[in-house]
């Protein structure tokens, strides 16, 4: 059985570098799809999100061939298919993002309904309003979308709600249409910076990436360019969290702090100390937490992906703090799992959470309800008494490269991993 079995009580010290960053990974590699071209891709995390985009990149003939371990060569100048139907798009939510790559690149596109974390309804109407804006005729039906268009003209798109995956999917679409788009409303997540970023290393027009109004002007082709991604902010994060309940001393390598500071403004408050290094952030805690009251929303507020393991910090603050849940429906399911180590957590309409800390957690058998209440729960072991058992860590591994080692590095004790990932690089070079 994989699991992770963690004896917690140990301060974390010393230094950790943190990976690429995976929602940039995921949306560079099917940006690079519109590339007719061959594309090299650096600081990529080896991890299972991004091994089941390779596989369904793949698929439609990309040519994948791993550099490094942090590098891959995207070669996408014979794709052959523009239907992504592969087992893989049913684990992986950003496998969407090939919509509007094979939109915008071929005028046809037919995916599988995409899968990845159950925590609520996640629709993609706002998807199919900017596509149609842009002149394609979508349709839904028998668990596939398919979106097609014999020209994508550009076109003024207000998005009802901050949406990433919208906002990506039409900057995809767009950067190949006639014109210019306008994405008003649009999400400013740090990883969409990077996207944009990628395609104007390519040979994209894309102006306001970072702010709500998104200006793409339409270009006829991309070209293969070297790019290097940003460090991961949900990983930093997360070891932020880790050192923060451990009370240890760490510094946290590879990072862009400005990114984190939706993070560590909040951990500071709960009585962290955090040190601006540059490229890394040091992170101490030496007095008792302290309670906080915290509200998720769209960046750069505190992250939807950082709310279960801040919520597991707060079991251990004593007095009551209130989690709200801004983004997503649903989110609390991991709390049932906390409760067994001892946590008193009261969840109201699915999306608040009234936590009365205690100060301490009790180790206990737990279940990774998905990638970061996995984490979570891995924090929440780290700081409890006892050996904590979790198991389904799967989920954990779509996101975290290496996680075991890294914090064993650290000081943690820590073991177990999950099934290596399938050497499909190899697989799909044969295939293509």
């Amino acid at each position: 059985m994989e699991r992770y079995e963690i004896t917690g009580g140990n301060r974390l010290s010393g230094d950790i570098v943190v990976s690429g960053a995976k929602n940039a990974a995921v949306a560079i590699i099917a940006a690079a799809v519109m590339v007719s071209d061959v594309s090299v891709i650096e600081n990529i995390p080896g991890i299972v999100d991004v091994e089941k985009l390779y596989a369904i990149v793949g698929s439609l003939g990309v040519r994948v061939r791993k550099l490094t371990c942090t590098s891959v060569e995207l070669d996408c100048r014979d794709i052959r298919s523009f239907f992504a139907n592969c087992p893989e798009m049913g684990e992986l939510r950003a496998s969407y993002y090939m919509l509007g790559a094979l939109l915008g690149r071929f005028g046809y596109a037919k995916i599988a309904m995409p899968g990845g974390c159950n925590f609520g309804i996640r629709p993609i109407d706002q998807h199919v309003k900017g596509l149609e804006a842009l002149g394609a005729k979508v349709s839904i039906g028998g668990g596939y979308i398919t979106a097609e268009a014999d020209k994508l003209t550009g076109a003024r798109i207000s998005l009802d709600v901050v949406t990433v995956g919208a906002t990506i999917n039409i900057m995809l679409a767009a950067t190949m249409a006639v014109g210019q788009t306008i994405i008003e409303n649009a999400a400013q997540e740090p990883h969409i910076v990077d996207l944009a970023n990628f395609l104007n290393a390519c040979g994209a027009k894309i102006r306001g990436a970072g702010t709500n109004t998104i200006r793409i002007t339409g270009v006829s082709q991309l070209e293969g360019r070297t790019y290097a991604i940003i460090p991961d902010q949900i990983e930093a994060g997360t070891y932020l969290a880790a050192v923060t309940g451990t009370g240890g001393d760490v510094v946290i390598r590879n990072v862009i702090p400005r990114h984190l500071m939706c993070i560590t403004s909040k951990l500071i408050e709960m009585g962290a100390e955090v040190e601006d290094l540059g490229d890394a952030v040091r992170i101490k805690r030496l007095e008792p937490l302290r309670r906080a009251n915290v509200r998720t929303m769209p960046y750069p507020g505190f992250p939807t992906d950082m709310q279960p393991q801040i919520t597991a910090l707060l079991c251990l603050a004593r007095g009551t703090s209130i989690v709200t849940e801004g983004v997503w429906d649903d989110r609390f399911r991991y709390v049932d799992q906390l409760a067994r180590m001892g946590a008193h957590i009261t969840v109201k309409d699915g999306r608040t959470a009234v936590i009365e800390g205690s100060g301490r957690l009790e180790a206990a058998p737990l279940i990774a309800t998905d990638l970061r209440a996995g984490a979570a729960m891995v924090i929440a072991g780290l700081c409890a008494k006892g050996t904590t058992y979790i198991e389904e860590i799967r989920f954990i591994e779509r996101g975290y490269e290496d996680m075991v080692n890294k914090l064993r590095g650290l000081g943690a004790d820590i073991s177990g991993a999950g099934v290596a990932a399938e050497p499909i690089i190899e697989q799909y070079i044969r295939i293509a």
